[in-house]
Parts: structure tokens; sequence; C-alpha cells
């Protein structure tokens, strides 16, 4: 059975670091492009961040550039987001997610993503 698992979320306050990990279990994600997504509280779910399996290349949305960080350590089959000067406006559910096996893209979409863990929960407060 595949089974993605996010650790990591918790209560931080504005500024704050988090580390958020995504172990999978079942199956080898090495030809997967893994991601991040997140929703708020009455929000669609977004995606955050994401990395090709092919040369780990990396891609973020615009309002988390230059603050997280997604990296892949194939080996152990485990996904990580670093997450530094958080803001409130960060706080939801965050999601780790995998692509259909051979993906050659970093989709931004929902929909391109087979698996699913169920979620960490991460709050910024003010």
């Amino acid at each position: 059975q595949v089974q993605l698992v996010e650790t990591g979320g918790g209560l931080v306050q504005a500024g704050d670091s988090l580390r958020l990990s995504c172990a999978a279990s079942g199956r080898t994600f090495s030809r997967n492009i893994m991601g991040w997504f997140r929703q708020a509280p009455g929000k669609e779910r977004t995606f955050v961040a994401g990395i090709n399996w092919s040369d780990n290349r990396t891609y973020y949305a615009n309002s988390v550039k230059g603050r997280f960080t997604i990296s892949r350590d194939n080996a152990k089959n485990t996904v990580y987001l670093q997450m530094n000067s958080l803001k409130p406006e960060d706080t939801a559910v965050y999601y780790c997610a995998a692509s259909r096996p051979g993906l050659g893209y970093v989709s931004v979409s929902v929909g391109a993503y087979d698996y699913w863990g169920t979620g960490t929960l991460v709050t910024v407060s003010s």
C-alpha cells in the first residue's frame, strides 16, 4: 500500500522556521515529481513547491520563493520542505504529493499528482 506521511507541522511565530518531511512507503518514488501543496481554511489547495526526479530542478510559488526550499533524498524515499521567514499567511494544512512515474515536468495542478498524504497543519501567529 502506497503511503505518504507528512510530519513537522506546528505552531510558530512570524519569522520562525519549520522543516516539513514527507516519508513515502509502499514503493519507490525516485522517478516521480514530488510536490508540496497547501490549503488554508475555506480556500482551494494550491501549489507551493515541486522537485523534478530527473535533475532535481525545483519550482516554487511566487508567494514562497526565496523563503521555502524543497529537497529530496531518494535513498530515504523522503522529500522535505524547509520553510523560513514564516508569515501568518503561510498558515495552512500542507500536503505532500507524488506524480505518476516518469512525468517529465513539475506541474502546479492538483490533478497531476496521483498520491497524497493526509497533511500536516502549520500555524503561524503574528
